[in-house]
């Protein structure tokens, strides 16, 4: 028995409006949404491959794709392509079974929502028992000895100007 593979309808919407030439007519036009393809060049399709829920350039090298991923820097992209003893060849050019090995392997470390929510939950419990830290992180400041008289902007957020500060004169 061969099983008729179904296509997928394209989504269309009604769209209903006021036409100008008559003072209660309306008028409807449906439009129609299609699927957005892969690219094929020649008889070669070209797809975004996802790992690890995040999709990855197809342009660059595998390296540098999986990157992409919260979790996964230089030194854990290039661990992982070591263990599984890939060469580092551009994403578009892996076959399905190594993007499933790959995935199998990426699925080992704690990355993207779990990785965050671990992150936020210890930032949390810094700030519940009081500690030195998290005091830091509640009054939004540098935690781990940075100076603050000259620096970090981007955890204080923009200059206050302050009435009246301003430098005696000698």
């Amino acid at each position: 028995m061969a099983q008729a593979l179904a296509m997928p309808v394209a989504p269309s919407l009604s769209v209903i409006y006021k036409s100008g030439n008559t003072h209660n007519s309306l008028s409807t036009t449906n439009l129609h949404f299609p699927f957005p393809t892969p690219h094929k060049i020649g008889g070669l399709s070209i797809r975004c491959a996802r790992v690890g829920g995040v999709e990855i350039p197809n342009n660059k090298r595998v390296e540098y794709s999986l990157q992409y991923i919260h979790g996964i820097g230089r030194t854990r992209a290039r661990q992982i392509l070591n263990d599984l003893g890939f060469e580092n060849k551009v994403t578009k050019d892996l076959s399905e079974d190594e993007l499933i090995t790959i995935r199998d392997e990426v699925s080992k470390y704690m990355i993207e929502g779990d990785l965050k929510r671990f992150n936020a939950l210890a930032i949390r419990r810094l700030k519940e028992i009081q500690c030195y830290r998290g005091i830091r992180h509640i009054q939004g400041l540098p935690c781990r000895g940075q100076r603050t008289k000259n620096n970090c902007r981007t955890l204080k957020g923009k200059r206050v100007a302050i009435a009246g500060k301003k430098k005696a004169p000698r």
